[in-house]
């Protein structure tokens, strides 16, 4: 398993959450980002900066993810890919897209475009707080020791 980051929209908690976790179990992850990071000393912490523009980043993990690995994004046409290539998808509030919900969130995420484009105003979502902290951990321990099992 690799875990691959969308690290431009990705909050600075859940990255150290990432960093602690990937010290702790011996996997490797990789920040993907369009601008360079700031990342801890490690041999298992690395990033890539790619060019400026729209999805690049996205583009570039979906190209690199194999079956297995884990995906850390809020963005839903890249959890669609990752899932179509049999990797894992999980967004930093915790909740793992899967073949089961993967379509309506799309679908919802096309609407929600949609009335953005035709100037409603959706609003953003909620500021990051504990209890989604907590669930991303606890869904990444899950991620994680399922993988230490298959081991």
């Amino acid at each position: 398993m690799h875990i691959w980051i969308d690290a431009d929209a990705c909050p600075n908690v859940i990255k150290d959450i990432l960093y602690r976790a990937a010290e702790r179990t011996g996997v490797a992850l990789t920040l993907v980002a369009n601008a360079p990071l700031r990342l801890p000393r490690s041999p298992l912490i690395r990033s890539v900066q790619v060019p400026g523009g729209f999805d690049e980043a996205d583009k570039w993990i979906e190209q690199q993810v194999q079956p297995g690995d884990l995906v850390i994004t809020a963005d839903i046409p890249l959890a669609a890919g990752v899932i179509a290539k049999h990797a894992i998808a999980l967004n930093p509030r915790g909740e793992l897209y899967t073949q089961d919900n993967i379509r309506e969130r799309l679908t919802m995420r096309n609407f929600m475009d949609e009335l953005r484009g035709s100037g409603v105003n959706t609003g953003g979502p909620p500021t990051l707080n504990q209890a989604d902290r907590q669930a991303f951990a606890n869904q990444l321990d899950k991620l994680l020791s399922r993988r230490a099992t298959a081991d």
